[in-house]
């Protein structure tokens, strides 16, 4: 994996990197990775990326760029052409630049759209140290920005708290809980990294969150970061842990959906297999209990035959009730419905037809969802166990369809990334999820 692919971004990705411990490696790493894989718009092998910065760059930085401008005016971006990886800022300041002004940004802006040119952004600065909190002006985050990654060092953990580890320690202080001179804790730093004056400050309404959980360079670091994630979770869409020097990004943890396929009319059984008992419950309710106790989110039930009685099984349960109208057609309008209750919790009733095309995946967040297991209602024996076997599978690898082995035979459930929606949505009749299994790698 890398970053430019989970990050999961758009066609035209505009990314602003905040935080400490890597932002720049990873601002940078990014623009590298879409120069260099991006086959479209190629000058001499090398795609445009712009780089900027709203706050100052250290001249070390400078290096790691194909081209350097310097804006004093607007003027200086009239002939704009980048090449490669292309960092815009301002002028020096000893040995720092400027950032660059919000009209210089949002001409920048301008040209990303128009050419179709990614756009990332450093929006403040750390002293190159690997924790921060922000102060109040800080940080200076565009409000186009489709996606704020705040990027965290490791390495912070298990330090005191002061000046040599952290950037505005007395501000992290307040925010943490700590006082000065003791050891900074997973949970400290995750207080810091969930407040709306640390970790979420000026992240505009509309941006993807991505927490970047840097420096994870021994297991034990990997360890401490994994037992982060579900604090973390959902005040970020992504976990990200990673080890940037050396390249490598261990595990991407996004909210993973449970999706129980309860619609069946079970004709040929006589009575509805989704409401037979299992130790003293309905299947559906048991199966509900289970993707709710392996910390499935949001969990869907969707309904079909017997939509009253179903839902009346799980009317208790923090999960969702979406009905299928069309359940009569087969498993696929069950799938479909709930791929796109994901897209809009509200609705309890989903009209297919006509709808099959929804907004372009690159634009639209499922949710914020990084993908779905779908459940049968009528196999209550899975359990947890699988359903974090498939989870952590799925963020080792991004892997877009991953099944369980049983005698050397794919079984159910089975875990579809969210890049494989869209696919789902094609399907029809009574072809299940197999149905695009030959179209995507199955791990």
């Amino acid at each position: 994996m890398d970053l430019a692919k989970t990050l999961r971004l758009t066609q035209t990705p505009t990314v602003a990197f905040v935080g400490a411990g890597g932002k720049t490696t990873a601002m940078f790493q990014l623009a590298r990775a879409l120069s260099d894989g991006n086959a479209e718009s190629k000058v001499e092998g090398r795609a445009p990326v712009i780089v900027t910065a709203t706050t100052h760059l250290g001249d070390w930085q400078i290096p790691l760029a194909d081209e350097h401008i310097i804006v004093t005016k607007l003027e200086d971006l009239e002939q704009f052409n980048p090449r490669g990886v292309t960092l815009v800022t301002g002028e020096f300041e000893g040995d720092r630049t400027k950032g660059l002004e919000r009209d210089a940004i949002s001409w920048l802006r301008e040209v990303s759209e128009r050419n179709h040119i990614p756009l990332l952004i450093e929006a403040d600065g750390s002293r190159q140290k690997p924790l921060k909190a922000p102060a109040q002006h800080e940080p200076v985050i565009p409000e186009f920005v489709e996606q704020v990654v705040y990027v965290t060092g490791l390495t912070g953990l298990g330090r005191p708290l002061g000046e040599d580890i952290v950037h505005r320690p007395e501000i992290f202080a307040r925010l943490s809980g700590l006082r000065p001179g003791e050891m900074i804790s997973t949970e400290s730093l995750a207080h810091v990294l969930t407040n709306p004056e640390g970790g979420l400050k000026h992240i505009p309404a509309t941006a993807r969150r991505v927490a970047l959980l840097n420096q994870a360079d021994t297991p034990e670091l990997q360890s401490l970061a994994h037992a982060m994630v579900k604090s973390l979770l959902p005040a970020y869409e992504a976990v990200i842990i990673a080890s940037l020097q050396g390249g490598q990004i261990h595990a991407v943890h996004e909210p993973i959906a449970g999706i129980i396929l309860a619609a069946g009319e079970s004709r040929r059984y006589g009575q509805p297999k989704q409401l037979l008992g299992w130790r003293g419950e309905p299947f559906v309710r048991a199966v509900a209990k289970t993707a709710l106790e392996a910390g499935l989110s949001p969990v869907i039930v969707v309904t079909g035959a017997h939509s009253g009685k179903v839902a009346s099984a799980v009317h208790d349960l923090p999960v969702q009730v979406a009905h299928n109208p069309e359940w009569q057609s087969g498993q696929a309008s069950s799938l479909q419905v709930g791929v796109l209750t994901l897209t809009n919790p509200l609705r309890h009733s989903v009209p297919l037809r006509g709808i099959m095309t929804p907004p372009p995946f690159s634009s639209g967040k499922w949710g914020g969802t990084g993908g779905g297991i779908f459940l049968l209602a009528d196999q209550p024996q899975v359990t947890p166990a699988v359903l974090h076997a498939l989870v952590e599978e799925h963020a080792a690898t991004l892997s877009p369809i991953i099944a369980p082995l049983v005698l050397d035979q794919r079984a159910n459930p089975v875990l579809f990334d969210r890049l494989t929606f869209p696919d789902l949505l094609t399907l029809e009749g009574d072809v299940g999820g197999r149905g695009i299994f030959s179209k995507h790698k199955v791990s």
